[in-house]
This record gives C-alpha cells, sequence and structure tokens, in this order.
C-alpha cells in the first residue's frame, strides 16, 4: 500500500529540481526530512497462438436473459455449466440499452426490471465475481423496430428518425426509396452525426462500465439488396451531398458503382477504427471485437474476400479491419446447419480462412445453435477449436444463443433450459471444454511493441503519415465525416501527418500509448511559474491530526505529455505524529473536489488505474505518500508527485486533500494545481 520506493526516488529528484522553490517561498520551520516505421502489413498469414481459450455464449435481449437479477444468475451458472469464460451480452438492441449509463436510451421492455436496477452492471458484478468476463453486444446501426415510436422523447429513433428533417433525419434509404427493412429502422454510417452517434454509445459504455469488452453487430449496410453483390442501401441524403462534395461528382450514383461502393464501405472501417481508438484512449485494455459476416461459401470458394457478400453486398471489409489491426477479436457469425448438404463446407471454409487472417490479432468461430440439433452444435465447437488445415489456431468458441441453443427450441418444441443441459452433457462426453480456460490475453496491448496517433483535419481529408527519417508515406487513409483520423500499430518513432498534400504536424509514437499532433509551426517549451508562499502563521498544536498548507511550486505550463514535478508542503499542526508505513497513522494526498472529484481519477496522473496515466502515483487517487518516516508536530513535509499533460490542449486542474490513510481527512485549504496544455 505504501509504495515507498518509487517516492523516494521521486522525492530526490523533485528537491533538487525544486531547491529555489523551498528557499524563496517556505517560511523556515522544523523539518521532518532533509530537503532532496510502421508494422509491415503484408499479407502473411501470421496468426497469434492464444494463450487460453475464448468460449461464450450470445445472450440476447430479445428474450429471458438479462431482465432480472435472477436471469442473470441463471446466465452466469449456464456460462460456468460448459467451462465458458466470457458471455456476450447484448446490451445496445434497437437504439436503447439494457443499461442507465449510456448514450442510448434506457430500455422499455417489459418484463426488465425498474430503475435502479442496471442490468449491465448487475451482469457485470456477477459475473466478475465467478471470474467471467462481459463483451457488451451493441447493434450499431438499427435503432427501432415497427410503427410505434418509443415513448422516451429523447430515444434516437424520436429525434432522429421518420420525423426529422434534412441532415437530422439519420435514416438509411435504398436506392429503390425504401427505409424500412423488415420492420427495423436503420441509421446510415454516411451521415457523419449517425456515425458518430454509434461511436459515442460504444465508449460510452466503455467510460461509465468496466466491461471486458465492446461486440459490434450489424456494423455493416443492410441485407435485402436488389441482388447479389449489388450494395443498394445507403442513399440518406446527407450521405450522398457527402460523397458528391468529396469526390467532385454531381450524380446519383448507382448501386454498383466502383466508386460510391467503396466510400460506403469506408464510412463503416471509420466507425470500427474510431470506436477502436477512442476506446482505447479511455481503457487501453477493452477488448474490441465485431459480429462478422460470412454467407455463403468461403473465400477460398472463390474470387477471394473481396468476391465475397460479406465485401461486396454489406460492404463489411473485416479482413481489412484485422490486416489494420483495428479489431482485437474477430467473432465470425458462420451460421451453417452442419447436417445440410454443402453447408458444412461453407462452415469448414469460413473457419479456416478466419483462423489463417487473424494477422496478430485473434479470431473466434460463432455457431448458429438455433439452426442445429446438439449434436451438429457440438461437431461444429469442435471444428472451431481446432486448427485450420494450414495448422492456424484460433482463439475460441461462441454460441449463438444462449436463448436458443438448439432448433427444437428455436421452433418451440423443448425449453431453451432442457437445451443447455443436452449441450452441456454432450460437450463432456465429446471430450471438449472439460477443463476451464481463460480468455487469451491480447500481446499487441499487454506487452505493446507499436502505437497509435490520432488527430482531427478537415472532413474528408486525405491524410498521410509520412517518415521523418526518409520522407517516404508511410500509410494513408480518408479522414472521417467529422474530420477524424488514426493510425494505429504504427512503428515508435517521430512522423509527420500531412492533410491533402500538406503538413500539419508531428507526432512522437511510443509504443501503448495514443498520440497527438503537435503543430510544427508552434515549438512547444514548456514553463513552471512561481512557487506560492505559505501563510504567515499556522495552527499548533490542535489535538489529535491535523495539517496546514505550507506552500507549493508554481503552476506549471507544459506540451502535450510532458511530465512535471510539483512540490506542496504541509505543516503538521496536530498533536499527533504521521507515521510511515502504518495504517491509520500514515499522511497521503488524495485527489479532491471539484476536479476530480474526492477519490477520483486524474487525467494529470495516477497509477494507471480507472483511465489514469501511470506516473508513479501511490494509486490512481492517492496523488502522494509522505517521504520521511515519521512527522511530528510543529515539523514540514514536502510531498512531491508527478503530473502529465493530457494531449488535448487546455486548462486543467488537480485538486487535492492530505489525509490520515485508513483514519480521516485533514483540512481542505482549497489547495490546487493549475496545469496549461498547450
Amino acid at each position: 500500500m505504501t509504495r515507498r520506493c518509487p517516492f523516494v526516488r521521486k522525492v530526490a529528484a523533485a528537491f533538487a529540481a525544486a531547491l529555489l522553490f523551498v528557499a524563496a517561498v517556505l517560511p523556515t520551520a522544523p523539518s521532518a526530512a532533509a530537503a532532496p516505421t510502421l508494422v509491415d502489413e503484408g499479407t502473411s498469414l501470421d496468426a497469434s497462438v492464444p494463450q487460453g481459450q475464448f468460449r461464450a455464449y450470445w445472450v440476447d435481449a430479445f428474450g429471458d436473459g438479462m431482465y432480472t437479477a435472477a436471469q442473470i444468475d441463471d446466465v452466469i451458472a449456464a456460462t460456468k455449466a460448459i467451462n465458458a469464460n466470457a458471455i456476450v451480452a447484448q446490451v445496445v438492441r434497437r437504439g436503447d440499452c439494457l443499461c442507465n449509463r449510456s448514450a442510448a436510451a434506457r430500455i422499455e421492455q417489459d418484463g426488465v426490471t425498474p430503475a435502479p436496477f442496471d442490468p449491465l452492471q448487475t451482469l457485470i458484478d456477477k459475473a466478475h465475481a465467478q471470474g467471467i468476463e462481459v463483451h457488451a453486444w451493441i447493434i450499431a446501426t438499427a435503432i427501432w423496430r415497427g410503427s410505434t415510436p418509443p415513448k422516451d422523447p429523447a430515444h434516437v429513433f424520436n429525434l432522429h428518425g421518420t420525423s426529422a428533417t434534412g441532415s437530422a433525419n439519420w435514416l438509411t434509404k435504398r436506392s429503390d426509396g425504401l427505409q424500412q427493412l423488415n420492420t427495423d429502422w436503420i441509421i446510415d454510417p454516411g451521415n457523419p452525426d449517425a456515425a458518430q452517434w454509434i461511436v459515442d454509445v460504444a465508449t460510452s459504455i466503455v467510460r461509465n462500465y468496466q466491461v471486458d469488452g465492446i461486440n459490434l453487430d450489424r456494423i455493416r449496410y443492410p441485407d435485402n439488396n436488389l441482388g447479389t453483390n449489388v450494395p443498394s442501401w445507403g442513399y440518406n441524403p446527407t450521405a450522398v451531398a457527402r460523397f458528391q462534395a468529396e469526390t467532385g461528382r454531381t450524380d446519383l450514383p448507382g448501386n454498383s458503382d466502383p466508386q460510391w461502393t467503396q466510400w460506403r464501405r469506408d464510412q463503416i472501417t471509420n466507425i470500427v477504427r474510431k470506436i477502436y481508438v477512442q476506446s482505447f484512449a479511455i481503457r487501453p485494455s477493452v477488448r474490441i471485437s465485431a459480429d462478422t459476416i460470412s454467407y455463403g461459401y468461403g473465400p477460398q470458394h472463390g474470387s477471394g474476400f473481396t468476391g465475397t457478400r460479406t465485401y461486396a453486398e454489406v460492404l463489411q471489409d473485416w479482413d481489412g479491419w484485422m490486416r489494420e489491426g483495428i479489431l482485437d477479436t474477430n467473432i465470425v457469425m458462420n451460421y451453417k446447419r452442419q447436417a445440410t448438404t454443402n453447408q458444412d463446407v461453407m462452415y469448414q471454409e469460413w473457419s479456416d480462412y478466419a483462423k489463417d487472417h487473424q494477422y496478430r490479432r485473434f479470431a473466434v468461430i460463432g455457431t448458429g445453435m438455433y439452426l442445429n440439433d446438439i449434436s451438429s452444435s457440438v461437431t461444429q465447437a469442435r471444428i472451431a477449436v481446432a486448427p485450420s488445415a494450414a495448422g492456424s489456431i484460433g482463439a475460441g468458441w461462441a454460441g449463438y444463443s444462449y436463448r436458443t441453443p438448439d432448433d427444437l427450441t428455436d421452433a418451440g418444441r423443448r425449453t431453451a433450459a432442457d437445451a443447455r443441459t443436452a449441450f452441456q452433457v454432450t460437450l463432456a462426453q465429446a471430450g471438449l471444454f472439460t477443463q476451464p480456460a481463460s480468455v487469451p490475453m491480447m500481446p499487441w496491448k499487454t506487452a505493446p511493441t507499436t502505437g497509435h496517433v490520432s488527430g482531427t483535419v478537415m472532413p474528408g481529408a486525405q491524410v498521410a503519415l509520412v517518415s521523418t527519417v526518409s520522407g517516404a508515406i508511410v500509410r494513408t487513409l480518408q479522414a472521417d465525416g467529422k474530420g477524424w483520423f488514426a493510425f494505429v500499430d504504427v512503428v515508435p518513432g517521430t512522423y509527420r501527418i500531412t492533410s491533402s498534400g500538406q503538413p500539419i504536424g508531428l507526432a512522437q509514437i511510443i509504443a501503448g500509448q495514443l498520440a497527438g499532433v503537435t503543430p510544427e509551426t508552434a515549438a512547444c517549451t514548456s514553463s513552471v511559474g512561481p512557487g506560492i508562499a505559505a501563510p504567515a502563521t499556522v495552527p499548533s498544536g490542535q489535538p489529535g491530526f491535523h495539517a496546514s498548507w505550507y506552500g507549493q511550486s508554481g503552476y506549471p505550463t507544459l506540451c502535450a505529455g510532458e511530465r512535471s514535478t510539483a512540490v506542496v508542503a504541509y505543516y503538521n499542526s496536530g498533536s499527533r505524529g504521521w507515521v510511515n508505513g502504518r495504517m491509520g497513522e500514515v499522511a497521503y494526498l488524495g485527489t479532491w473536489k471539484p476536479e476530480p472529484g474526492q477519490d477520483a481519477a486524474s487525467p494529470l496522473g495516477g497509477d494507471g488505474g480507472l483511465g489514469s496515466p501511470d506516473t508513479d502515483w501511490p494509486r490512481y487517487n492517492r496523488i502522494a505518500l509522505q517521504p520521511a518516516e515519521y512527522v511530528g508536530p510543529n515539523q514540514v513535509s514536502w510531498f512531491a508527485f508527478t503530473i502529465q499533460a493530457p494531449r488535448t490542449p487546455g486548462v486543467y486542474r488537480l485538486y487535492l486533500r492530505p489525509l490520515i490513510e485508513g483514519a480521516q481527512w485533514m483540512e481542505d485549504y482549497g489547495v490546487f494545481w493549475i496545469v496549461t496544455v498547450k
């Protein structure tokens, strides 16, 4: 708890740098201690060999599963019964959420326990207690179904559905004018605000819940096209106008127009990239997965991946996402009837292709349990975890679904509970999943060798990543409809970013970090303002534990990502001494309100917990520990700590307050640091 060694090193460095401050602003007092290059993106099929095995049920939100705490208990019990280790839980269904804290409205479904019950939080608490991961499953593009609108006036459908006009109408349209797919209303990825809403929903869940992953479903254009490999959706007027503005065209493009088709495909990829990078910025450990399409025969059966309906018709380039590194896990929805002639071939082909094309990430094979009898589902699970014909090992299995675990359940001829029991028994008889396993770690996140960079330019601009060593263009992409861009898995070093051929700044890539762009025209220099002197008098000898602020170093102006050491002095104005390493007597500085809040994480420093940067604080909410073994009454303790400037320019504040850990907070004099980031 005390983590004294880092602070010994920190204090020595801090006080060497702060001698002028100490001499200038602190009055004499008894002292407790003396002042002290781009990743190869070729076509190699280098599938990482996972240590562990992902095993999960998809748990949908269209029936029993997560409506009540008792249902959640049943889900967890069923998951453990087959030695699975993850639950892919459908949290966002049609623009609504089985949760209380997200950018989507709370679900209006009958049977869901009313608020304050939070289905997602309850699932996380109960699953994590059993060692089971929770991956928040989000239907990305569908926002409502049927003809009766939601009751909540703030629901996305009520704001941006059929009643909205102009750019506020987010609904996609087929080229023949059709807007509703069966009963579903679907937003258009080419509308920038609609695309941003999808990102905001995902990142709000990462920010507000300790989910282990975000799972993206229907992250593509719709089905029901006007022919095989004829991509017929995407004709939202705002999307078409964007395409015309970015390409200089004035015509209404046809369904299969190559430029229009690739532009629409890029809109989906931009959303996936943005969710990946912005989730990383919030919590790097979160796993981003997608439920990907595998219609018909596999790519090896015909003209390769680009000839599949996945790529050519619904415009989902999951092979490219894996190659780029903007998915951590590809969960292929390989829904085939094992006993149907040729569908077993389709299943084997897509399973092999996914395993052979992991590109330093992981592939999990998803099976359509609702289409198969129990024996066939066990056969498909065995294929899912077996090596491909080329010897590539996938990362595991997922079954759709917990609610409909076989074809008899789907037909209403037996209960889901009976089917799950039969599946459990048959798995054991087949020798599958007989022992628990851990979810595979992600070495590209736990031991990273590359970093990322993001920034903003003009919407739709062409952005290039340029080596400052060779001057060669390393990678290019097009900014999204908001002007946002990111390059993922970049070899550490310094790069120049250009927009439409014009330099906009430099990026310093560090392994495992997200870099920003620093304008080249404005060289950044940091500075620290003058120290703040102590008050003329302070209280003394108050019974118990007390502290009086006794001065501090000045407020810094820092370049993005730069670090600075801060020093604050506190006078022991109480009658009891502060004893290092003894709970109930040791003094710390804790985070305080209003920024970041009592015991809250700060963007200016921490130990890496709860999204804080790791600046060697004792904890994310404990800024510093007393450096001396003992600070007696009427003695001064100089606390030193490291501040790191966030990547986004602005003015940040860090409020702090001293406390005796495990006993009490001491006096609050409104002590804070103002950190200006250029």
